[in-house]
């Protein structure tokens, strides 16, 4: 599929006459110190890229509109999410979108992956000036747009801060006009790589797994980026499936081998996790009906969230996920249990 392009990289300067009506069906909140203001819920886009099982593109493309006419304007993706597949689908639904912005995110993977038991990857070198023009000139491409709003570098380690050639390109390409904001992706289960960065504010947002078992990010790093004006960017809130609350203990053979759900919860993790589930599930049962609530409203009661992104298939799934943009509170009887449900894993070892 070859992106179309589209000059969606600013609102319209009249808005549609249904343009409020449209946005009463989701919350929106500042993204950090850009002045945008975002959908709580985003639209995670990686599933649509095909490394989560098969994909139908015409399924995604009226999932997309379903969720921008629901009120989501924000989309993330990757060149790594089936090798720019998901860029193009998505920006075959913005040629088709005739309502407001939409902001996309999408970021560029470094030239070699660290290794997951590296305590301290190297940073610099990893994304060099050549590498980071010709993803952008890609994911410029596939989108089919004229600038991108967010540009994320996808991997990070402790010394990313001091070891800043990456910056000086990005920044470079900012005044060029080819991105307007920078944000990372945080490794998963290491979101103290992002505090330093954060209390420095040398980006404009981060993104970071968090959910109810993966809680450490509370501690500092949410603090560090509400001081200083970084957005959050909170990936994976419903724990790639297993917080949705409808896994039983055959799902596993229902997953596509090789597929991204089938590597992450081979042998014994499927069963464990099975099992914390059933735990979480009796804590929640008196506050709310379904894990899936649950699991949404948790990631939104912090304000220091900017945006949260699940991943979504279907027009059910956007309308079941914009259900909890509603403002209610997070039971503060069940926050308090939440700290022993805490479950860091590393997915890629």
């Amino acid at each position: 599929m070859k992106p179309i392009s589209s000059k969606l990289s600013e609102p319209p300067l009249r808005p549609y006459p249904w343009l409020e009506e449209w946005r009463k069906d989701v919350r929106y909140r500042q993204f950090g110190r850009t002045g945008w203001s975002v959908s709580e819920i985003g639209f995670g886009a990686w599933q649509i890229g095909g490394t989560w099982g098969k994909v139908d593109d015409a399924a995604s493309i009226r999932t997309l509109l379903h969720a921008f006419e629901r009120g989501i304007n924000f989309v993330d993706t990757a060149e790594l999410y089936g090798a720019g597949h998901s860029e193009s689908v998505i920006g075959e639904a913005m040629r088709q979108w005739k309502g407001g912005k939409i902001y996309v995110a999408t970021k560029a993977q470094p030239t070699v992956w660290p290794n997951p038991d590296d305590p301290a990857p190297q940073v610099r070198g990893r994304f060099p000036e050549w590498h980071l023009r010709a993803n952008v000139e890609a994911s410029i491409r596939r989108l089919g747009v004229e600038r991108l709003d967010l540009f994320q570098l996808h991997s990070w380690g402790p010394m990313g801060h001091r070891e800043l050639d990456w910056l000086e390109t990005l920044n470079d390409l900012r005044v060029e006009g080819k991105i307007d904001q920078i944000g990372i992706s945080l490794r998963d289960n290491h979101p103290e790589e992002g505090i330093a960065l954060a209390r420095l504010g040398l980006v404009s947002s981060e993104q970071v797994i968090f959910n109810m078992f993966e809680q450490p990010l509370r501690d500092a790093l949410l603090p560090a980026a509400k001081a200083s004006g970084t957005a959050i960017i909170a990936r994976v809130p419903l724990d790639s499936g297993s917080l949705v609350g409808t896994w039983r203990e055959n799902t596993y053979a229902t997953f596509e081998p090789d597929s991204q759900p089938h590597q992450m919860f081979r042998g014994e993790r499927f069963a464990e996790t099975l099992g914390r589930v059933a735990s979480l599930k009796a804590d929640v049962a008196p506050f709310y009906a379904h894990l899936a609530e649950a699991a949404m409203r948790y990631v939104l009661a912090h304000d220091a969230i900017g945006v949260l992104i699940p991943g979504m298939k279907s027009p059910a799934e956007v309308d079941m996920n914009v259900r909890y943009s509603d403002g209610a509170a997070f039971p503060a009887e069940l926050m308090e249990l939440m700290p022993k449900h805490a479950w860091v894993r590393n997915f890629y070892r």
